[in-house]
């Protein structure tokens, strides 16, 4: 069994003071949220043994608050930086995911952009909790978090419409739910 973490980034400000995309950072919002869903994951195991991340700023940064939220309650998994994660369409994530074989942990989380992310949870998904589906179906929102398990020993049969969809949880769903 394999499972998948795919974190979009937290919200952003509307332009960076560069003008770049890339360096767009984190707003208010942003920065509570990531530390929301970053305390959420903290308090619901199992954790990413391996994440990936793209360079933006703001997915940095996302990843950055939510593992100081987590950080108490996991070991420190490798992180690798990818920039060909910044503007991948779902094909091209799914290959980067692949690459995890070379380490093959059993959870890894890619924190990324939408709309390659949210693509990419639609794409992977092939079963699993009909109400989190439907949930997902309509958006992967900032600080949003798909799970998918997968029912394969190797990342490299990870494939469109072979993940069971385990959990779909974003801040805004958090604050819905009483208790988590």
């Amino acid at each position: 069994m394999r499972r998948l973490m795919l974190l979009r980034h937290a919200k952003t400000e509307t332009d960076a003071p560069s003008g770049r995309d890339q360096d767009r950072r984190l707003d208010d919002r942003g920065r509570r949220d990531a530390a929301e869903i970053g305390g959420w994951i903290g308090r619901h195991p199992p954790f990413p043994d391996f994440v990936q991340v793209s360079p933006a700023v703001r997915a940095k940064q996302t990843w950055e608050l939510a593992w100081e939220a987590i950080k108490e309650q996991a070991p420190l998994p490798q992180v690798d930086f990818l920039p060909e994660l910044y503007g991948a369409d779902p094909a091209q994530m799914l290959e980067i995911i692949h690459t995890a074989s070379a380490t093959d942990p059993k959870r890894l989380m890619v924190v990324g952009h939408n709309p390659g992310m949210h693509e990419l949870a639609l794409m992977l998904t092939g079963g699993g909790d009909a109400a989190q589906r439907k949930a997902l179906a309509d958006n992967l929102p900032t600080s949003g978090l798909a799970v998918l398990d997968f029912a394969t020993d190797d990342w490299h049969e990870v494939a469109f419409r072979r993940g069971r969809l385990v959990l779909f949880v974003s801040p805004k769903l958090i604050k819905q739910t009483s208790g988590d």
